[in-house]
């Protein structure tokens, strides 16, 4: 169906049809977020996780806590590193709030 299709909303069959569309809609919506959300628990069940993988390596947070001991700024962190600032802040922060 095309939305060039005039629905006149102002009668009742109309405000009909287009409440049985819209929930015909929502419907879909809501099965394939159902789908998308056992789709991840079985990835996640097998092992696999989402997302991007990160540029952390124990040896760069090494580098990085190093550098931050001897006092220097994150954008010479950041360069020597090859990430942008926000990542070694991000990096840096998470390191000190894990238990």
């Amino acid at each position: 169906m095309s939305l060039r299709e005039a629905i006149d909303t102002s009668s009742p069959g109309g405000r009909l049809v287009f409440h049985v569309f819209a929930s015909m809609a929502q419907f879909e919506r809501d099965l394939i977020r159902e789908r998308t959300m056992a789709g991840l628990a079985a990835a996640r069940a097998r092992g696999r996780t989402g997302g991007r993988p990160s540029v952390w390596t124990p040896e760069k947070l090494r580098t990085a806590r190093a550098m931050q001991a001897q006092g220097e700024d994150i954008a010479s962190i950041a360069r020597v590193l090859c990430m942008s600032r926000a990542t070694v802040y991000r990096g840096l922060q998470k390191e000190v709030h894990t238990p």
